[in-house]
């Protein structure tokens, strides 16, 4: 029977990456919680063993029902019967399997009823949910939304929400409208104070995903005559409670599983979430950074699934007296989606491990003061995860659409027919570059710490590091990459024009990725030669990727933008 995480040696991998006992030991108190709960892990060994055990479910799971049922919850998708959504059986069988099996909630307390993982086996999850259908993962993964209420929220509001979603109850988040995409500060639904306490709350959402979920967290206006960001706050909206009504599903190109729909709220009950006027401000943002971290693990779970559709059928696949996967044309075309899929989820890990990191601190930082020492080391993380995030959802994303486009290119005319599994591979891919933030403004989001030094300093510290001789010379050339995007950096500087900058940025961005990406794939190689291949596959193509931006800013003017300007 197919288990998607035991026939994934990676996966194991980056689970007993050396940063684990750090988060392992902050996320556990010490494992003060094993005299409370008898599933609580004694040690690090004990933990990591938990992690293994959930995580071979996951991968049976997924294996054995939710791959299986993809192709058919493709077809028939959701529908709306009375205001509501309507799940494809296989959609209701996927979460019956995994509520059955206790895998929700698995990032939250043990006194919710959680499992108490850090980010990374969850994100670990995300990544073998997404390759087995990536609309299911939409629904699955919108878990993670408990995380705001579990920051933010009062006690009696953790106590409520929180037990229900690790029961097995599903989330949404709220933002988008009709006319606030991207732009939330535009957000108009009217949220309306009561006698009571609570809130009304009345408009139209779009776009929203898993729009009929049991537990809402609800982007609203409650500040009268207010028209920016600081006149929003967060809502929490019960199901239970009535009052919003699903007025169509969105007809997608793919993810057809996952019900992304337009909301009509009609004197909605709900209840505010933290503080007003910080809705956007605080929670939207935190709550954004989980979602793109979490579009980072769709994206490489989707490259895995393209890739792994690619090699079988260049293998099966024969011309000319030969298999296919003989030809150059072909393995190189493979190697590369291998080296991106690495390359990708090698950054992915590193971003949940700094997110475990900065998460932990401030968890703790609940509990009691932290110390001058923590405080510098939770700062110090959060600002890495902050780098590193929209660079993994942007690139990541980029490379899951990639690796899509290629796994239809190797299977010929017949990856351009619905009897294969690469069309609908292709059709769910292209939304990770998009949702939760275009890769455009993932950009946005990087180039600061482009310019700030943060990525610099990253890159540095990886290349400080000491490996093994074989890679030494793979080492010198990443050295000599990483000084040519230096090199690049300082001519950008030195023009002195901000909209110089933002035009170059996605290449500056790209350019530190591949130095980054390149970097961690060396440092995996050392502790395992199953990355040599990527490693020197990455390398090559980061390395030629590298010489194109600098060539094209070095050769590059001011006024030559006039000539891009419609």
């Amino acid at each position: 029977m197919a288990n998607f995480y035991t026939d994934n040696p990676a996966l194991k991998h980056h689970l007993t990456h050396p940063l684990m006992r750090k988060i392992v030991a902050l996320k556990e108190r010490d494992y003060t919680d094993a005299e409370k709960y008898d599933y609580a892990p004694m040690d690090y060994e004990d933990a990591i063993d938990s992690y293994d055990r959930v995580l071979d479910i996951v991968g049976d799971v997924c294996g054995t029902t939710i791959a299986e049922n993809a192709e058919s919850v493709d077809q028939e998708g959701p529908k709306v019967v009375d205001g509501h959504v309507e799940y494809a059986p296989g959609t209701v069988e996927n979460l019956d399997k995994c509520r059955k099996a206790g895998l929700m909630g698995m990032a939250m307390p043990r006194r919710f009823g959680g499992l108490n993982f850090p980010i990374t086996p969850y994100i670990m999850a995300a990544d073998i949910v997404s390759r087995a259908d990536t609309g299911f993962e939409n629904l699955w993964g919108l878990q993670d939304c408990a995380e705001t209420i579990y920051e933010f929220a009062d006690e009696d509001q953790k106590q409520r929400y929180i037990t229900r979603v690790c029961n097995g109850e599903t989330m949404s988040m709220d933002l988008t409208e009709p006319d606030a995409g991207s732009d939330l500060q535009s957000v108009m639904l009217k949220a309306t104070e009561q006698p009571d306490g609570t809130w009304r709350l009345n408009g139209v959402k779009r776009f929203i995903t898993n729009g009929d979920s049991d537990i809402h967290l609800v982007l609203a206006r409650s500040e009268e005559g207010t028209r920016d960001g600081r006149g929003l706050s967060m809502f929490i909206y019960d199901k239970r409670d009535g009052g919003v009504t699903v007025r169509r599903i969105e007809n997608k190109m793919g993810i057809k599983g996952s019900p992304t729909c337009e909301l009509v709220f009609k004197n909605a009950k709900a209840e505010l979430c933290g503080s007003r006027r910080l809705g956007l401000i605080k929670y939207v943002m935190a709550l954004m950074n989980g979602a793109r971290l979490g579009i980072a693990a769709q994206s490489v779970g989707v490259s895995e699934l393209a890739y792994r559709e690619a090699l079988a059928y260049a293998r099966d696949r024969r011309q000319f007296g030969k298999a296919i996967i003989d030809f150059p044309a072909v393995f190189e075309m493979l190697s590369v989606m291998k080296a991106k899929l690495d390359a990708s989820r090698s950054l992915l890990y590193e971003t949940a491990r700094y997110v475990d990191l900065y998460k932990a601190y401030e968890d703790i930082a609940r509990e009691r003061s932290l110390t001058p020492d923590e405080r510098k080391e939770m700062k110090f993380y959060s600002r890495r995860a902050d780098a590193l995030t929209p660079m993994a959802k942007g690139m990541g994303s980029e490379y899951c659409n990639q690796n899509a486009y290629d796994c239809i290119q190797i299977h010929g005319g017949s990856g351009f027919m619905k009897d294969y599994t690469c069309e609908r591979i292709y059709r769910d891919a292209r939304i990770t570059s998009i949702y939760e933030g275009t890769t455009q403004l993932q950009v946005v989001a990087a180039i600061r710490h482009v310019t700030t030094g943060t990525y610099t300093n990253l890159i540095e510290e990886y290349l400080n590091t000491e490996v093994d001789q074989r890679l030494e010379g793979t080492k010198n050339t990443i050295k000599e990459m990483f000084k040519a995007y230096t090199e690049t950096l300082a001519k950008v500087e030195e023009v002195k024009d901000d909209q110089y900058v933002s035009f170059v940025a996605r290449r500056l961005v790209e350019m530190a990725a591949d130095v980054v990406m390149s970097s961690l794939l060396l440092l995996d190689a050392n502790r395992n030669d199953m990355f040599d291949k990527s490693l020197e596959v990455y390398v090559k193509m980061a390395q030629a990727d590298i010489v194109k931006h600098a060539d094209f800013i070095a050769n590059f003017r001011v006024e030559d933008m006039e000539a891009y300007k419609a």
